[in-house]
C-alpha cells in the first residue's frame, strides 16, 4: 500500500485502501499497522487535523480493529 509522509512526532506515514477501508499507519518507531473497517472520512480528518498524532490517539487508535504488519 502506498503510504504518504506526514509531519508527526508520532506517525511517520499513512496509506488508505478505500475498496477494504484499511488505514496503514507507520509509527516513527517503524513499526507499521493495519487498521479494518475505518471510513474514508476519518482519513481526511486526520490528514487535515492540525495534529495528526493527536486525532489518531483520540479518535482513532482504540477505535478500530488492528493488527501488526511488522
Amino acid at each position: 500500500m502506498d503510504r504518504i509522509p506526514l509531519e508527526s512526532e508520532a506517525l511517520a506515514s499513512v496509506g488508505y485502501d478505500p475498496a477494504r477501508h484499511v488505514l496503514e499507519v507507520e509509527f516513527t518507531s517503524g513499526r507499521v499497522y493495519q487498521y479494518f473497517d475505518v471510513p474514508e472520512h476519518e482519513v481526511r480528518r486526520l490528514l487535515e487535523a492540525p495534529s495528526q498524532g493527536a486525532y489518531f490517539s483520540e479518535r482513532l487508535r482504540d477505535r478500530y480493529r488492528y493488527e501488526l504488519v511488522h
